[in-house]
């Protein structure tokens, strides 16, 4: 982004950036298991009743089980799903399949990213090693083909993943939507590159002149990103590095079975306190 450059000002409420996501989207959530999540944007999902969502996440966890609990997503295209390990499996998100309320084409997170890859780069199938021996590939109807310069071998091939929408977590971005993350980007880069549309929820705003210094910091260039929401401690009750770390008694509050458990959790979330952010807890 050069300097001096003047782009409209993308920041909108959170309530705002949940409302563009419309019923049936598909949409890849950044992040992993219970890090750097955009729970924050999740948890409004709920909070609007949004219905019919599949997710696409190589390794969901917390985001996907409570949308299952709430009975938001419907389909799911997943590699390992689970709530780490000090709290075990996802339990709603393992009701709902069991039930078949979410439709699962299961994936490993390598096949997953090369769906998403192919969709990334323009092309309608992407090569995937590591899958011979594996129930996937005749579970999912993958297809396999031979070399094309002769070695004789042969590799399956996944089709490509486009989500409606990727939603990333950041840890700042500046009003122009530029995208910076600390630490490991997880999956969160080739998400962006594959979606249709890319919304991102930050802990901070900062001024475009730190990106213009830093470029090789910028996960995503402004002009991929449609709009942004500020929204500190936005991945509670996970970890954001460096700013803060999982909030353990607050997911083992999340797991208790009730809804008065779910309702608390939706009302005492983070977002909740910030102006513009808040919006009516469904029952």
């Amino acid at each position: 982004m050069p300097s001096g450059y003047i782009s409209k000002d993308k920041r909108i409420p959170l309530t705002e950036l949940a409302a563009r996501i419309s019923d049936g989207a598909s949409v890849a959530l950044g992040g992993s298991f219970l890090h750097r999540g955009p729970f924050a944007l999740v948890r409004e999902l709920i909070r609007q009743n949004r219905r019919n969502l599949e997710i696409i996440k190589q390794s969901p966890g917390y985001d996907i089980d409570i949308l299952c609990r709430a009975g938001v997503a419907s389909r799911a295209r997943a590699g390992i799903v689970a709530m780490e390990g000090n709290f075990g499996l996802a339990p709603w998100y393992r009701k709902a399949v069991e039930t078949t309320t979410l439709e699962l084409e299961e994936h490993a997170c390598a096949s997953l990213t090369a769906g998403l890859r192919a969709a990334a780069f323009g092309v309608p199938f992407q090569p995937c090693g590591g899958l011979h021996g594996s129930a996937l590939p005749a579970l999912n109807g993958w297809q396999k083909i031979e070399d094309p310069y002769g070695s004789g071998q042969t590799v399956f091939v996944i089709p490509a993943i486009r989500p409606d929408y990727a939603v990333i977590h950041a840890n700042e971005v500046d009003a122009a939507g530029n995208v910076r993350i600390f630490g490991t980007s997880h999956w969160d880069r080739i998400m962006s590159r594959a979606a249709n549309r890319v919304l991102v929820v930050a802990e901070r705003c900062v001024d475009t002149q730190t990106f213009v210094d830093s470029p090789e910091t910028t996960l995503i260039p402004f002009f991929m990103v449609e709009a942004v929401s500020i929204c500190p401690h936005g991945a509670w009750p996970g970890s954001n590095f460096p700013d803060y770390e999982i909030n353990y008694p607050a997911v083992e509050a999340y797991l208790e079975n009730s809804d008065e458990a779910l309702r608390r959790h939706l009302e005492n979330a983070p977002e909740m306190a910030i102006e513009g952010n808040r919006s009516e807890v469904h029952g």
